[in-house]
């Protein structure tokens, strides 16, 4: 039996019909690669059954305290079928991109179940009318809840179904599996754990409230004489900050990395820096195409892995947040990067320091009994909407691996990512990359990104604008590659 840790606890704490906690991966597979050129559905099965027998956790679920006493702990599933967690489904006619997209967003919409293992997979067939893709090729779907991974998330899904080559070797049968965890504690059990463990909480918060009082004072400090970034507080809202609703849409553009790496030696900034530069420019765009496009710079969150920056601990969450603006309102693209370059690395020169960072933690450091309520009580009463400080989106950069992965043998030729979206903030960005592509996922509440087909349009004009402007003319930027119908140069 393992308890949860803090920031494990404030995504379960968090749940919520209208803003689900768990993350997704989607991927698309050739199956000219595995053995035979044909993948059946049993065999993806016994894909999952082998390699979840090195990940454990995947096998337990989630026990709750009575009362909400104490954080939960996982402990082993006794019922535990693969089966019921993977499903085979068809898209509809015609088969398209868009309604892949539409699949998506529907089933990223649906909160996992509880009382399970916290995660599920949906294998996708029909895929017959997407440009590009080889005969016979199928998605792979992953939900997995925010509470069993963190930030990197993207490629810890990756990790979990993938292997390196196609036909792998039998594992070692004599080699012992990992050992799972104990049988379901009963209520007594649970109860007296709470009582020992509500008294480490409280010293626990008070050391840490003492703590963090310290650390914002000496921000506050460091802001006013000029060693660290204050939040731009002036940061205007936008249609991506209101309640936000069970609905969701998912669109994603490619492009090529060497494009983003190309611009990133000639501006002498950062991938990451270039990610968020597309993404500035697209939210202007589109902002600008509806007639809501603000004066003032629009400002996003950056996940950040906290495993780099401190101890590492037990939980299986080891993330914080960063605040950085997009410098929208520099209309010149390749002054629009520079800016957000230096402002990029201001906000993770502040986030060492800023209590900030660990907001999250505050839904997991009390129990459940006292944060649940506050948290439905805030997302109900919209009180995100009052907050001065505003983010239009998260934007999350994972780099992922340069050399093929392979799922029972078939080829994973593209990869997405899908975050959580959150009150008062309903446009996600995964940003990840893999065997030289480079994928931006966008994932939003339906009512706020009503057109996700002209906001993707809106991030390849965003990319084209800046290869434009930093770019020899020689070197530019051609049109992504699944926009891209003809050889031709269209935009430069």
């Amino acid at each position: 039996m393992k308890q949860l840790g803090i920031l494990d606890a404030a995504f379960i704490n968090l749940e919520r019909g209208s803003t689900p906690q768990h993350i997704a991966s989607l991927g698309i597979y050739d199956p000219s690669t595995a053995p035979g050129g044909k993948v059946r559905f049993k065999q993806l099965i016994a894909t999952f059954e082998r390699r979840l027998d090195n990940q454990p956790l995947f096998r337990t679920r989630l026990v709750q305290v009575p009362g909400g006493l104490d954080r939960p702990y996982w402990v082993k599933d006794e019922r535990f079928d693969v089966e019921f967690h993977l499903r085979h489904i068809a898209l509809p006619s015609p088969g398209d991109w868009r309604q892949l997209c539409i699949q998506v967003a529907r089933l990223h919409s649906r909160p996992l179940d509880m009382s399970k293992p916290l995660w599920e997979a949906y294998i996708i067939e029909g895929l017959d009318r997407i440009p590009g893709l080889p005969k016979g090729s199928f998605a792979i779907m992953v939900k997995i809840h925010h509470s069993l991974v963190d930030g990197m998330g993207g490629n810890s899904i990756a990790a979990l179904i993938h292997d390196l080559v196609p036909d792998p070797a039998p594992a070692d049968s004599d080699e012992p599996l990992p050992r799972l965890v104990d049988i379901t504690p009963g209520m007594a059990e649970l109860l007296s754990r709470a009582t020992v463990n509500g008294i480490k909480n409280v010293a626990g918060v008070v050391s840490g409230a003492a703590g963090n009082s310290l650390r914002l004072a000496r921000y506050a400090a460091g802001v006013a004489t000029g060693d660290y970034p204050g939040i731009d507080m002036q940061a205007p809202k936008t249609r991506f900050n209101h309640s936000v609703s069970p609905h969701r849409v998912f669109t994603a553009a490619e492009f090529s990395l060497q494009d983003f790496k190309a611009i990133k030696d000639a501006a002498g900034v950062k991938i990451n820096d270039v990610a968020l530069a597309v993404v500035g420019g697209a939210l202007q765009r589109y902002l600008d195409d509806l007639g809501e496009a603000p004066s003032a710079a629009l400002a996003a969150a950056i996940p950040v892995n906290m495993r780099a920056r401190r101890e590492s601990s037990e939980d299986h969450n080891q993330v914080g947040s960063i605040f950085t603006s997009l410098h929208t309102d520099i209309a010149d693209p390749a002054a629009r990067l520079q800016a957000i370059h230096h402002s990029s690395l201001d906000a993770q020169r502040a986030g060492d320091a800023s209590p900030l960072v660990d907001m999250l933690k505050l839904a997991g450091v009390f129990t459940p009994a006292i944060t649940r309520p506050v948290a439905n009580f805030w997302a109900r009463n919209h009180l995100s909407s009052y907050l001065p400080v505003n983010i239009s989106t998260v934007v999350s950069n994972v780099a992922g691996p340069d050399q093929p992965l392979y799922c029972s043998g078939a080829r994973l030729m593209d990869y997405y990512g899908l975050g959580v979206l959150t009150p008062g903030v309903g446009l996600f960005h995964m940003v990840f990359s893999y065997c030289g592509k480079m994928t931006v996922s966008v994932l939003a509440d339906r009512a706020m990104l009503p057109d996700p087909e002209h906001y993707k349009r809106c991030l390849e004009a965003s990319l084209q604008a800046l290869a434009a402007a930093v770019l020899p003319r020689t070197r530019r930027t051609p049109a992504p590659r699944k926009a891209q119908k003809k050889p031709a140069r269209r935009r430069v």
